[in-house]
């Protein structure tokens, strides 16, 4: 037997078992293009932890080229909560969630022509990691809080907030504009 063949497998299945058996895809699905997922490095020591969000000059981020920081928000998200979803036309968000929360992130190409476009990313924020995540213009997102407490978002922005009309950058789709489902968390 070669080893690229499936062995004979050891247990045969009922025919109800059978019609509903799959196996889960573990391969990575191909990203939105421009969004960017920077790994952070968390240094720890016996009365803390500190993790380095970026290091700017002149309000350029060494790690995200051509990000240039305007504006830092912090957001907090009770339990159970979804804000979504929210798009720009001019502005990039680069999150960060804090590795004791975790939130549901789904992201989706709403950019006419953009080689991504249609496409839809969800993936966990915080959850014991320390990350960064780029989102381009035209790319609606929003979060789930599928924590037991308040959620928080650290985010940077490269265009200040206005609530002037004409200035105004932040757009809303409605929250199940990808149908309520995506906020489920998978099961299986």
């Amino acid at each position: 037997m070669s080893a690229s063949s499936n062995p004979e497998p050891k247990v045969r299945i009922n025919h109800k078992a059978q019609g509903a058996f799959f196996v889960q895809d573990y391969t990575g699905k191909p990203p939105i293009d421009g969004v960017q997922i920077v790994e952070l490095k968390r240094f720890n020591d016996d009365g803390g932890a500190i993790t380095e969000l970026g290091r700017f000059t002149a309000g350029m981020h060494a790690q995200l080229p051509g990000f240039e920081c305007k504006q830092a928000n912090y957001s907090e998200m009770e339990p159970g909560a979804i804000k979504a979803f929210h798009m720009h036309f001019r502005q990039t968000d680069v999150w960060y969630v804090p590795p004791c929360d975790k939130l549901l992130l789904v992201l989706h190409d709403c950019r006419a022509g953009s080689p991504s476009e249609g496409r839809t990313m969800r993936f966990v924020l915080g959850d014991g990691k320390d990350r960064l995540v780029r989102i381009p213009p035209g790319v609606a997102h929003g979060a789930r809080n599928i924590g037991r407490a308040t959620g928080r978002i650290i985010y940077m922005v490269d265009v200040q907030f206005s609530v002037t009309p004409g200035e105004c950058d932040e757009g809303r789709l409605p929250w199940d504009h990808l149908g309520a489902e995506i906020w489920e968390i998978t099961r299986g």
